[in-house]
């Protein structure tokens, strides 16, 4: 996500050209290839199917030409996905921010159900030494009752 983040679309002979900070360069691939069409040596990788079995008949300009139009497709692809992973990144940043926050919200509630836990245990022990405290005093009223009748 960081790499993502660091790299940029240039422009090169109306080719947009993705670079990143490393140094590696579509534009100098691209020239490399350009110099081996006209030299009639094709790429290294002729079993794949960057240019099709009808492109092997086609003259340099045409095979560049089409290697530039397949280029700026996957370029546009390439610039789909990084937009897309930059969105999914601030997503990300957003939901740990939203994360964070709630985690901290959680961590007060804890605090605020803890004090009151204790705060009730505290009126529980009270109402009880009341009700005792009741329950004598009654003792005491019922007997002294007796004793005036």
């Amino acid at each position: 996500s960081s790499k993502i983040r660091n790299m940029e679309v240039q422009s090169a002979d109306g080719v947009a050209v993705l670079e990143d900070c490393i140094g590696f360069s579509l534009t100098k691939t691209i020239s490399k290839v350009e110099e081996k069409l006209k030299k009639g040596v094709l790429p290294d990788c002729q079993d794949d199917d960057i240019i099709p079995r009808v492109g092997n008949e086609m003259g340099a300009e045409a095979q560049i030409r089409l290697l530039k139009a397949k280029l700026r497709v996957t370029q546009e692809d390439l610039a789909n996905v990084v937009f897309e992973c930059r969105k999914k990144d601030d997503e990300n940043q957003n939901l740990e921010t939203r994360l964070k926050d709630t985690e901290e919200e959680n961590t007060r509630l804890q605090r605020t159900i803890s004090l009151q836990q204790s705060q009730t245990e505290k009126y529980k022990m009270l109402s009880q030494e009341a009700n005792k405290k009741n329950e004598g005093l009654q003792q005491e009223v019922t007997a002294l009752e007796k004793v005036w009748q």
